[in-house]
């Protein structure tokens, strides 16, 4: 039995020095699984070493791919065929990404099936929008026995594609069927969201043109057979950037953020300074695919006040989903009441209540809408960390805040989405370390 790893956190200190944005878990998945399309050799750069990532490696090994590590560096070579019959299934079953091998292996298969995903457990998580965006090129989904059947048409066709869901791996499952396919495509109702444009800007290397990347509508010219060997750096997270941003927040600290994606940020940073938030940020510069913007961020200590406005996600460009989360945090440390609403999944909400544990103040309203309010002092606790990525970083944040010695136990969720966190926050001065914990 594989011991588990726990958070021992000695809470309450202030942080200080600088930290470096990790690359993207969502980008480096996505583009993990686009490699599929490509006959050649896919070379994907500053890749992070995280959970997420491992699982899917682990599947891509089983169809029959030849992929290596080099460093920061995943090497994806396919193989003359892909054998979806020994697919690693408990490896797929644990990684809700694995739903985009559908829009790139129909270019190499006719049929084949996927184990159903797992993931965060988030309430329902519907594929119709997938299936209604990949039927218009040709492409069937049906459910079997805990698996997803995919078979298509003997030829595939350009199309027009109006999304169901502005929906991120909907999108991109839609832009991977479109990208093998000869003709013009066109895709409505997208999501613009980063991990989208970095896909689009990654298909470009291969000659594929797609216009609009940024917008909710792309026009893609595929190509029939796409054989190319290609390098490409996976780009910063603005998850990762939004974790220190918030834990700067919570424990009212000033540190320096480099590397901070802000194209996709900076509503964020704009509700946060509505709310009090103080902090300088530099002049803008490219990230090392010369299309994402960077700055580097100064945090400063500041006396928050609740929005007067609810807080809620929306598709990009508003505020991001997966951002959602640390705004609970945030919120038990601004005077006055915040009202947050995750319309988006029907547990997550829940998984706020958490924080009542810490000392915190939340009114549960419905299984999406929760009342925070503050600024309330926060205690140390012993939790076990929710099946959940961003609900569970949001309490590893509050063990910092919070004097005294906490304990998160059973942190895969987290390392599922980011990596050296351990090293990374010892380094800003926080007392923290990983524990490991065998059944007795």
């Amino acid at each position: 039995m594989q011991p588990t790893l726990n958070f021992k956190i000695e809470g309450g200190r202030k942080l200080h020095g600088s930290v470096v944005v990790n690359p993207s878990k969502n980008g480096a998945v996505a583009l993990l699984c686009a490699a599929l399309i490509n006959r050649g050799t896919t070379t994907l750069t500053q890749v992070p070493k995280i959970e997420e990532v491992h699982r899917l490696i682990e599947v891509l090994r089983s169809i029959g791919a030849v992929v290596e590590w080099r460093g920061s560096a995943v090497v994806i070579t396919p193989p003359k065929k892909f054998t979806l019959g020994a697919i690693d299934r408990d490896a797929a079953e644990q990684t809700r990404s694995i739903i985009m091998f559908a829009g790139a292996l129909v270019h190499a298969l006719t049929s084949f099936s996927l184990p159903r995903v797992g993931g965060c457990k988030l309430g329902l998580r519907t594929v119709r929008p997938h299936l209604y965006a990949l039927e218009k090129f040709g492409i069937d989904i049906t459910t079997v026995d805990g698996f997803w059947r995919i078979s298509r048409k003997k030829r595939l066709r350009a199309a027009e594609v109006i999304m169901y869901e502005s929906g991120d791996t909907a999108t991109i499952n839609a832009i991977l069927a479109a990208a093998g396919i000869a003709g013009t495509s066109h895709i409505k109702y997208a999501s613009a969201n980063y991990q989208v444009q970095e896909l689009c800007f990654f298909l470009r290397k291969f000659g594929i043109s797609v216009e609009g990347i940024g917008t909710t509508t792309l026009i893609i010219q595929g190509k029939g057979r796409i054989k190319k060997n290609v390098t490409y750096p996976i780009g910063e997270d603005p998850t990762d950037a939004m974790f220190f941003l918030a834990t700067a927040i919570v424990t009212r600290s000033s540190i320096i953020i480099r590397r901070c994606p802000i194209d996709f940020i900076e509503l964020e940073l704009l509700m946060l300074e509505k709310m009090g938030f103080k902090y300088t940020a530099s002049a803008r510069y490219k990230g090392r695919d010369g299309h994402i913007n960077l700055v580097n961020i100064r945090t400063f200590p500041s006396l928050l006040v609740a929005s007067p406005e609810k807080i809620h996600p929306r598709p990009y460009p508003g505020l991001n989903m997966d951002n959602l989360p640390f705004f609970a945090v945030i919120a038990t440390q601004a005077r006055g009441t915040t009202l947050i609403h995750d319309w988006v999944y029907e547990k997550r909400a829940l998984y706020f209540t958490e924080l009542d544990k810490f000392g915190a103040t939340t009114l549960l309203a419905d299984p999406h809408r929760i009342f925070i309010s503050g600024r309330t002092p926060l205690h140390a606790v012993d939790l076990v960390c929710p099946p959940a990525l961003r609900p569970a970083t949001i309490l590893l944040i509050a063990m910092l805040a919070a004097p005294g010695t906490s304990t998160l136990r059973n942190i895969y969720s987290i390392n599922r989405g980011y990596e050296g966190l351990v090293s990374r926050l010892t380094s800003l001065g926080a007392k923290i370390e990983m524990v490991e914990e065998r059944a007795s």
